[in-house]
């Protein structure tokens, strides 16, 4: 009867799942955001690493 009570309140008991919740929602967050800046630095390395991109020849030229 005890270890019924006991889980019941276990399954009941809601006082950690916002911070949980909050927790997932950071963690993806993050990893979105390192995700979209590893595409963005690629993306840059390209336009300034290529010497046929049209950023090369403006600066190259003034």
């Amino acid at each position: 009867m005890i270890m019924k009570n006991l889980l019941r309140q276990f399954i009941e008991d809601e006082t950690g799942a916002t911070a949980v919740e909050y927790g997932l929602i950071v963690a993806v967050l993050s990893l979105a955001i390192v995700a979209g800046i590893g595409r963005a630095m690629d993306a840059l390395q390209f336009l300034f690493s290529d010497n046929n991109s049209r950023l090369v020849q403006i600066f190259a030229n003034h």
